[in-house]
C-alpha cells in the first residue's frame, strides 16, 4: 500500500452537509459561474460559458452549503442532445431534486456566439458571422425562459443625409446657376459622378441587443428565426463576403434605410409583434457613434400590450 492511499480515509469529510448555526439566513443564489460547455443550439455547435445555481433555503435542517459538484455533473446533459426548452426544464427539475428541501428555484445561463452562413447582397457568396446570444433558463414552480441575441447592423443618420443632400444643392447651384441653356442629361450625369457628392452623411456600425421571453409551450429555440426577423426589418444587416456590386448593394441599402436610434427600436417592435414569435421582449438599440466619442441609445419593450412601459 502506497502512502498516498494509506493517507486516504474509508469515510470523506462532508463539510456542506454539516449543520449550519446560521441556518436561517436564506441564500438567494448559490452555485458556479464561467463553466465550459460544448452545447448545440438549432443544429449550431457553441462553444458556451455557463452559469448554474440554485437558491439556499433558510430550514432547520439547514447545511452550509450545496453540493456544487453534483450540479456541475447534471449539466452534461445539455452536452448529449440539442438544447430544448424542455432539456432545460429537466435539468433545472432535477438540480432541484438533488437538493430536496433545501432549494426552491433553480437557474441556467448559457453564453457564447452562434455562427451562422449569410448570403452576400448580390454576389451569391457565402460567409459566415457571429452572433452572441444568451439564453437564461429558470426553474421556481415553472420555467421562465429568455433569449437575448445581438445583431450587428449599419445605421446611417436621417440628419447628416439631409444636411449632406443640402451641399449638394448648393454645389449645384454653384456650378449651373448662371447656366442660361438647357442642361444636357449627359453633362448633368457626369457632373454627378466627378462632384456630386461634395459631402456625406456618416454612418455606423450599431447593435441591435433582443431579449424575448419564449412562450410557455415552446418546443425550439428560435435563434436564426430571431436574427432573420431583425435583420430583415432593420435592411442593413452586417455583410462578410464583400464584392463591389455587394458593397455598392450595401450603399443603396443603408441610403433607402435612414435610421436613428429611435427608429431602429420602434421598427423592431413592429416586427417583432407582428410576428407573434415571443410573448414579451426588451429591445436595446445602440448606435456606435462616428461622429461623436459617445454612443446613440434607445429602449423600448413589450410585455404583450399595446404600449411600451
Amino acid at each position: 500500500m502506497t502512502n498516498n492511499q494509506t493517507l486516504c480515509p474509508k469515510s470523506l469529510a462532508d463539510m456542506q452537509s454539516a449543520k449550519d448555526g446560521d441556518y436561517n439566513t436564506e441564500l438567494s443564489w448559490v452555485g458556479m459561474e464561467q463553466i465550459d460547455l460544448p452545447v448545440e443550439i438549432e443544429g449550431k455547435p457553441i462553444t458556451a460559458k455557463v452559469n448554474a445555481g440554485i437558491n439556499l433555503l433558510a430550514v432547520e435542517s439547514g447545511e452550509k452549503g450545496i453540493h456544487m459538484s453534483r450540479l456541475y455533473l447534471l449539466l452534461d446533459t445539455l452536452t448529449q442532445q440539442e438544447i430544448t426548452p424542455l432539456v432545460l426544464k429537466d435539468t433545472l427539475n432535477a438540480f432541484l431534486k438533488s437538493h430536496h428541501s433545501q432549494s426552491s428555484e433553480a437557474s441556467i445561463e448559457i453564453s457564447g456566439d452562434i455562427l451562422l452562413s449569410r448570403k452576400s447582397l448580390n454576389s451569391n457568396l457565402f460567409g459566415w458571422k457571429a452572433y452572441p446570444l444568451k439564453l437564461t433558463a429558470k426553474m421556481h414552480r415553472v420555467l421562465s425562459l429568455h433569449l437575448q441575441v445581438g445583431i450587428p447592423y449599419s445605421s446611417t443618420c436621417p440628419s447628416s443625409a439631409a444636411l449632406s443632400r443640402q451641399v449638394t444643392q448648393l454645389k449645384f447651384r454653384q456650378d449651373f446657376g448662371k447656366r442660361i441653356d438647357r442642361l444636357p442629361l449627359e453633362e448633368v450625369a457626369r457632373w454627378l459622378g466627378e462632384s456630386g457628392m461634395p459631402a456625406t452623411p456618416h454612418s455606423q456600425r450599431s447593435w441591435a441587443w433582443v431579449n424575448i421571453k419564449l412562450a410557455a409551450d415552446a418546443e425550439k429555440i428560435p435563434v436564426k428565426k430571431l436574427i432573420d426577423v431583425c435583420e430583415t426589418a432593420l435592411g442593413t444587416a452586417v455583410q462578410t463576403v464583400v464584392k463591389r456590386s455587394d458593397e455598392q448593394a450595401f450603399a443603396v441599402a443603408n441610403g433607402q434605410n435612414l435610421m436613428f436610434c429611435e427608429d431602429a427600436a420602434r421598427t423592431l417592435k413592429r416586427a417583432l409583434i407582428s410576428e407573434n414569435c415571443c410573448d414579451a421582449f426588451d429591445i436595446r438599440i445602440e448606435h456606435q457613434e462616428s461622429l461623436h466619442p459617445h454612443n446613440a441609445v434607445a429602449r423600448v419593450n413589450w410585455t404583450g400590450e399595446n404600449n411600451a412601459t
